[in-house]
């Protein structure tokens, strides 16, 4: 039995599909923190009663779970969450950036294709 049922949870939550991701860092953080948890977000419903505001033009939604997250610690946790509640779900991995390493000396080093350098004042 999932428990959706259970907990007396409406019965269009029952078959609403969620994605399971890692978000990425804030662009203001350069630590690693928060970057390993994972979150689940509820995928926008078609003819979910959007409107825009016509004095603010923000857009609107009548969608309650649209501005719901749940975050977890593993992939496996959310996955297991989102099986028990009776949810269709699907992982979007996330994308894995090769940092090469770079050090000061490189940018003194001579190579005939590139130009060098230069201080004119």
């Amino acid at each position: 039995m999932t428990a959706d049922v259970v907990s007396g949870a409406p019965s269009e939550l029952r078959h609403r599909s969620v994605r399971i991701y890692q978000p990425t860092r804030n662009t203001m953080q350069s630590g690693p923190n928060k970057g390993d948890r994972w979150r689940i977000d509820f995928d926008v419903l078609l003819g979910g009663g959007r409107w825009e505001n016509p004095l603010m033009g923000w857009a609107s939604s009548a969608d309650y779970m649209q501005g719901t997250r749940v975050s977890f610690r593993s992939k496996e946790d959310a996955i297991h969450f989102a099986e028990k509640q009776g949810w269709d779900y699907y992982v979007q991995l996330p994308e894995v950036k090769r940092v090469p390493p770079k050090n000061y000396a490189e940018n003194y080093l001579y190579r005939k294709e590139t130009l060098r350098i230069m201080r004119t004042k």
